[in-house]
């Protein structure tokens, strides 16, 4: 059971009132929520509702208004990669990977981008444990992996960084059941440890039970926000926001 920490904590992430438009289309809509430490936070909604661009904006991958705080902090439009570098890691809807890299590359490189107190070595040698596919194709392009594979390497690459946040789109996205429960498998494990995690998630029903809270995010805008497994059995939310049982 991961600890919260109390109500009154500064929030590892805060964002309040987050407006992005693209052009004359209003994508996000006075968008706030936070994450506390040790704590995972799902936001949930159909297709299209902002849940990419979200995360984006929280990255600073695009233009925005409002506020974004990380520990208190305003984060001040910082470039992606500092951000990174105060341990807010990403890990895209594309998962983000350097198709051209061999695996053990893509590793060093998401362990320089946020490089903890342990050896490369040592953390590699955690995420091998996870993943003994990644080690056996170590040496292979990571194009040429298949795309639960690739899942595989995005996770390795949060194993590798141990961040101070992580920001979670669409782990599930293309792949089979039995790896959709693999790559829950593995968050489960951040969690446990008392990562922070923001993830943004279409399969509705596997990121409330997986996470602590959850936000309903529809056309850009939050419509509800609870504890996630109080959301998680409201049929009216999933009926009236979701568009399915």
């Amino acid at each position: 059971m991961v600890r919260m920490g109390p109500m009154t904590e500064t929030p590892v992430l805060a964002v309040e009132n987050l407006q992005v438009s693209y052009g004359p289309i209003n994508a996000l809509r006075g968008c706030t929520l936070e994450v506390r430490a040790g704590e995972t936070v799902a936001v949930v909604g159909a297709n299209g509702a902002g849940k990419t661009t979200l995360l984006r904006a929280i990255c600073n991958m695009l233009p925005w208004s409002g506020a974004i705080r990380l520990d208190g902090v305003p984060t001040d439009r910082s470039p992606t990669h500092k951000l990174a570098r105060q341990g807010v890691i990403h890990l895209p809807e594309n998962r983000g990977i350097l198709t051209t890299q061999t695996v053990l590359e893509n590793l060093q490189l998401a362990f320089d981008t946020y490089p903890s107190k342990r050896s490369f070595g040592a953390a590699v040698e955690e995420a091998f444990a996870h993943f003994p596919r990644l080690k056996e194709r170590q040496a292979q392009p990571a194009g040429n992996l298949s795309g639960g594979e690739q899942q595989m390497l995005a996770l390795a690459r949060a194993i590798i960084s141990t961040p101070k946040i992580l920001l979670l789109d669409e782990p599930s996205l293309g792949l089979s059941p039995r790896m959709v429960r693999e790559a829950y498998r593995i968050l489960r494990g951040f969690k446990a440890r008392g990562m922070a995690i923001l993830l943004v998630e279409q399969n509705v029903h596997a990121a409330l039970r997986f996470a602590n809270r959850g936000y309903v995010l529809r056309q850009g805008a939050i419509v509800r926000q609870g504890e996630a497994d109080v959301l998680a059995h409201d049929t009216e939310l999933f009926n009236q926001y979701l568009g399915f049982t």
